[in-house]
């Protein structure tokens, strides 16, 4: 391969290398950036990187001078850097800062000139991995790799839309952010963009089980990468940067504002948007952690509440049910019923019928649900307004709309978890949406409860709202218990007396009273009527 590799004494130049070579070259990824025939060709005039090359000498275990020692002490908060370097790295900067095109480098440096073929069994082939929420935002990074890696045409042996093969054993992939997706291969570097904000259906904290499954997988001497703008003080990277930064341990810390880390990012952006919303912009570019963001419920009061199991119904009990309704494309279509005993509020059944579906067919059966419960009524959350409540209507069953949004429910629901009123269904989906709601400052002072950017919430939605308005003990009007009343009920209107099935009895009853000019009165005093 014709390839000349200027370091950065310009009077040693390399003398071309066999493409297997390169990683006998001796190169640093230093002198990789200040080579005008390698990474220095897309990465632009060193002086504005002039942070990111103190940050990569940081890593690599490289040598100091005077203005890398404080930079590394104002981004760390540590005085003295590990003479070996950092094999496990955090990157908390701003939004535009660089991160991502840094991080592209360090991943194609370590693919073409890292040792890793070396080490390689026969057969075995080693990889990189750019791991984000989803592989459009991973697709960013791997897109820098990609541009990279071009300077090295002989060095690529296959490529797809996910994923580079090189002809040193060594491939580059986009990955996800779940465990089972990255189990199994033996990794030389990780680069997991956007870690603050990964999101997942298995897990309430998939940066923690992703990476943990990866670790065991790591070559000796290889890079884990995490970067990322900062997010509310929780989560992984939260725990991570309260572990590590300003403490002399093996694991790299590394936190900065935008205009810190890209000096050519402009002031007049960053403080426009700032004066418009500081708590959210001073995370995005300055590189903050936000104080207005913290999780909802502790992961331990929730699971102490999952006592039950799936229960068929009683109709000694009087059960109330709360819909969460969807138009099936992309939310869930959730249904809570539960029941009250004594001051405690005990959750029956569940139902969740994930998008795509057909909303009339799941209208159909969830009434047919509620109405084996005796339930002819129920509350639904706001969502979709008059074509919620007549196609239940359509099935016999009325819907009122919730007078609470989701976040009133939840607040009003955590009292209730908190006094060891509330008795949950043992369910790993309900655990999920509960962990992660997160608890927001509003505007006003008021505090908002919803789901995270990407996640969802509908179960969750379901249960709370049936368990507070359980729990609320409210005084239904006669229509209101005619509806939730079981199947057979016994009505007393003068001296007649009904024992039907309550369609066949109400039909009666109106004619009754028809004749004689009487409204029905219902006496709900007993369980039997």
């Amino acid at each position: 391969m014709k390839l000349l590799t200027a370091l950065s004494q310009p009077e040693k130049v390399l003398e071309p290398k066999a493409k297997d070579d390169l990683s006998a070259s001796g190169l640093n990824i230093i002198q990789a950036l200040e080579s005008p025939q390698l990474f220095g060709s897309i990465i632009g005039p060193l002086t504005t990187w002039e942070r990111w090359l103190t940050f990569l000498r940081t890593l690599y275990g490289l040598p100091f001078g005077e203005k890398d020692a404080e930079i590394f002490k104002a981004c760390t908060g540590r005085e003295v850097p590990a003479a070996a370097g950092y094999g496990e790295a955090y990157s908390v900067v701003g939004r535009r800062g660089g991160k991502s095109k840094m991080a592209s480098i360090i991943a194609a440096f370590e693919a073409v000139f890292g040792p890793w073929a070396a080490r390689l069994s026969a057969g075995e082939r080693g990889w990189v991995f750019v791991i984000a929420t989803d592989k459009r935002q991973a697709g960013v990074v791997f897109s820098y790799i990609r541009s990279a890696l071009a300077l090295f045409p002989d060095l690529v042996e296959r490529e797809t839309q996910e994923e580079l093969h090189l002809t040193n054993r060594i491939s580059i992939a986009v990955k996800t952010c779940t465990f089972r997706a990255s189990r199994g291969y033996t990794t030389c570097c990780v680069i997991a963009d956007e870690l603050a904000f990964w999101r997942s259906e298995e897990s309430a904290n998939p940066a923690e089980e992703v990476l943990n499954s990866i670790l065991p997988g790591l070559m000796e001497g290889a890079k884990l990468i995490g970067i990322s703008t900062p997010y509310g003080k929780l989560g992984y990277l939260w725990q991570v940067h309260k572990d590590y930064f300003g403490k002399d341990r093996d694991i790299l810390v590394w936190q900065a504002a935008t205009k810190f880390m890209n000096p050519t990012f402009s002031d007049v952006t960053i403080k426009r948007l700032v004066a418009r919303d500081p708590s959210v912009f001073r995370a995005e570019f300055e590189g903050e952690f936000r104080d207005d963001i913290e999780n909802f419920l502790p992961q331990e009061l929730i699971k102490a509440a999952m006592t039950r199991q799936q229960s068929p119904p009683d109709l000694k009990n009087h059960y109330y049910a709360f819909c969460d309704p969807s138009g099936g494309r992309q939310d869930s279509m959730t249904l809570a019923i539960c029941h009250g005993e004594g001051d405690k509020v005990l959750l029956d059944r569940v139902e969740e019928r994930k998008s795509p579906f057909d909303p009339a067919a799941v209208v159909a059966e969830f009434s047919a649900l509620m109405k084996a419960f005796g339930i002819h009524s129920c509350t639904a959350d706001r969502y979709g307004g008059v074509w919620v409540a007549d196609a239940f209507k359509k099935q016999g069953v009325v819907v009122e709309m919730s007078d609470l949004s989701a976040s009133d429910l939840y607040l009003e629901f955590q009292p209730l978890l908190s006094m060891g009123r509330v008795e949950l269904l043992d369910n790993e989906r309900l655990l999920l949406q509960f962990q992660m709601l997160e608890r927001r400052l509003a505007s006003g002072g008021r505090d908002k409860v919803d789901h995270p950017p990407g996640a969802h919430d509908d179960l969750a939605n379901a249960v709370a709202g049936a368990c507070v308005f359980v729990s609320r003990k409210r005084i239904w009007t006669p229509e209101q218990m005619n509806a939730r009343m079981p199947y057979l009920k016994r009505y007393d209107l003068g001296n007649k007396y009904f024992r039907r099935p309550m369609r066949e009895a109400e039909v009666e009853l109106d004619e009754w009273m028809k004749k004689r000019g009487r409204s029905r009165i219902v006496r709900n005093n007993s369980s039997h009527f």
